[in-house]
């Protein structure tokens, strides 16, 4: 039986914030040259790290003790109907609880049926989709002891769908009672690929769900098709979109996608400060609006009664 949300772990360790960079193999030897570079937290695939040990697991378990760390997973095949891989999740609760990671991810979708695909395929959005995906995901969060994300994927067809993306979101994170990772560039990619508004299906997606969110670039393999490659610099409307998802649900942690055609890192650390400078004209606007509204807030307090005066107002 799935443990109440409550009870579900937020595990001992450090949390992300601000702007963080995937560890990717790739990077560790230019990281290793500039370790003070400017990186708030670092996002993991757990299947890249279970069991590895020697001179690369030392490596590993240096950034996991240094700097906050999140896990994303890349092959439970949430939506896929083959049996839920029971035994990677307890390795990955394993390396989970090693490390003191307290935030796992996911793809909604599915790359397994017989044996692995390369691809992460769109789940159909279906009622018997909705309940299909929910209950392995409500599996996977009662194994692993922790709420875990699901993150919105890219998508170039849409087969068998009933409903929209938006519905067949919505319906799996309140079926499953679980968090949403937002992809800001998949939505973007989406928005292209399937006709609709960007902007309008952020601000449309649930409040209260949204744990952190994914920012990429892309290749436009043509004019109404976009591929999600995470080869690229993030583009404008990206950005804007970020813009729009922190207007929305408030600055929250936000990881720069990038898995090949690596640039200097330099390069990679400009964009991280771009995501911070965003998040920090949020938190700007909050801290002005609540100077703002200060003023009310004392006359209000003064109107109280006087035995409740010594409540503090927010």
């Amino acid at each position: 039986m799935q443990q109440s949300l409550s009870k579900m772990s937020k595990r001992p360790g450090k949390h992300a914030e601000g702007a963080g960079l995937g560890l990717r193999r790739a990077l560790l030897s230019p990281l290793e040259d500039s370790p003070d570079a400017a990186i708030d937290f670092f996002e993991v695939a757990p299947e890249n790290w279970i069991n590895v040990g020697g001179r690369l697991g030392k490596t590993f378990r240096s950034y996991t003790e240094r700097f906050p760390c999140v896990c994303h997973g890349l092959s439970l095949s949430l939506g896929g109907p083959a049996p839920l891989d029971e035994t990677l999740l307890h390795k990955i609760r394993r390396l989970l609880d090693e490390h003191g990671i307290s935030q796992y991810s996911e793809h909604l979708s599915y790359c397994s049926d017989d044996g692995h695909l390369y691809d992460l395929m769109p789940i159909p959005f279906t009622d018997e989709a909705v309940d299909w995906a929910a209950a392995r995901i409500r599996r996977a969060q009662d194994i692993l002891g922790r709420r875990i994300a699901v993150e919105n994927v890219s998508s170039y067809a849409t087969p068998g769908q009933e409903m929209s993306e938006m519905d067949f979101t919505k319906a799996v994170l309140q079926a499953a009672d679980c968090d949403l990772l937002l992809d800001v560039n998949n939505v973007y990619v989406n928005s292209v690929n399937h006709r609709y508004d960007a902007e309008q299906f952020i601000k449309a997606l649930p409040h209260g769900r949204v744990a952190y969110m994914h920012i990429a670039g892309h290749y436009n393999e043509a004019p109404d098709l976009i591929v999600d490659s995470h080869a690229a610099a993030v583009i404008d409307p990206v950005w804007k979109l970020l813009d729009t998802a922190y207007a929305e649900f408030g600055v929250l942690p936000t990881l720069l996608e990038r898995d090949f055609k690596f640039p200097p890192l330099a390069e990679l650390i400009a964009e991280l400060d771009h995501v911070r400078a965003i998040q920090s004209k949020h938190d700007q606007g909050r801290h002005d609006q609540h100077k703002q509204d200060q003023p009310r807030r004392d006359q209000l307090a003064q109107q109280a009664p006087a035995d409740v005066r010594h409540v503090r107002t927010a």
